[in-house]
């Protein structure tokens, strides 16, 4: 159906929903959010004259969802978990991933969108990438089974869920976590491609197509998108239990195989992958979705408690 993007319109200085055709952006007074809330959602909202017509090369474009509800980020990737352990010494996955999708709770204040700074987290020395792809709640629903769960899904868009190593060690010690290792900053974007445009690419239990991070003009590891253990579906059904799943609702898959530098440095070395520091420039792509970019910026200072 359509590739749709949140923007700061100039005509009124603020956030409005915009459907990509071709070169030009299509806007409409409301957010996304608005739309996925509003009768018929976004097939509807596409047969409506705009409010206005940009040029998509001259539009600033903010996270698809810059304020969505809830933000859960799985793990439903078997090698970046095989890797991951690995790096932290162990070399069993536990028998529960098999069973069940896990996931932790992000957070929504810290969503940002594509082409912005990132700053280190605050102590980090550590920081890393993650290639994620995420899908956006499009309909409200709870308890639903995988072929339920497939029709509440209103699109896709890239996530990267930006992580500091050494915190999130430290704190996953207690037993609870990640905390201070994943909240300050999670990116979304350039786009929210509805399911309808990547039928064809269906592979397994996701979808034929390239995810990769390129780092100061570097390829640095990925993987496709159909190596996936946990599809969607599954994930929104699980995350569906006993609660309701709401319009905007970020789900993210959770790292493709040797999407971070947690994994290279451990395959690799931190010499041929080292931590990214200030002025790196990060792109995470993902084909058919597009590629979303950001700068690194410095930390700021830990402030004592």
């Amino acid at each position: 159906m359509s590739h749709w993007v949140t923007y700061l319109s100039p005509s009124v200085a603020r956030e409005r929903a915009g459907l990509v055709v071709g070169t030009e952006v299509h806007g409409f007074d409301e957010s996304l959010l608005a739309l996925l809330e509003s009768d018929g959602g976004l097939a509807a909202a596409a047969g409506r004259t705009p409010a206005e017509t940009l040029s998509l090369a001259q539009v600033t474009l903010r996270a698809p969802i810059p304020r969505p509800p809830s933000v859960r980020d799985f793990l439903a990737f078997e090698e970046h978990l095989r890797n991951a352990l690995a790096g932290l010494g162990r070399t069993d996955v536990p028998a529960v991933w098999f069973d069940q999708p896990v996931f932790y709770f992000s957070n929504p204040a810290a969503i940002r969108g594509p082409g912005v700074t990132i700053p280190i987290s605050p102590g980090s020395s550590r920081f890393d990438y993650e290639v994620e792809v995420a899908a956006v709640v499009g309909k409200a629903g709870r308890d639903l089974s995988p072929d339920e769960a497939e029709g509440h899904i209103a699109g896709y868009t890239i996530l990267c869920d930006w992580s500091a190593r050494d915190l999130q060690a430290t704190e996953s010690a207690v037993g609870l976590g990640p905390a201070k290792g994943k909240d300050g900053a999670t990116s979304l974007g350039p786009f929210l491609v509805t399911p309808d445009e990547l039928q064809r690419y269906r592979s397994g239990r996701g979808f034929d197509l390239r995810m990769r991070a390129v780092v100061n003009g570097r390829e640095y590891g990925g993987g496709l998108w159909s190596s996936i253990h946990w599809s969607f579906p599954q994930m929104l059904a699980f995350a569906s239990r006993g609660t309701e799943l709401r319009p905007g609702d970020v789900i993210g898959s959770g790292t493709v195989g040797t999407g971070c530098l947690l994994e290279l440095s451990h395959l690799h070395g931190s010499e041929a992958y080292p931590w990214l520091a200030e002025g790196d420039q990060v792109s995470i792509e993902v084909e058919r979705l597009g590629a979303l970019t950001a700068r690194i910026g410095s930390a700021p200072a830990v402030v004592p408690l």
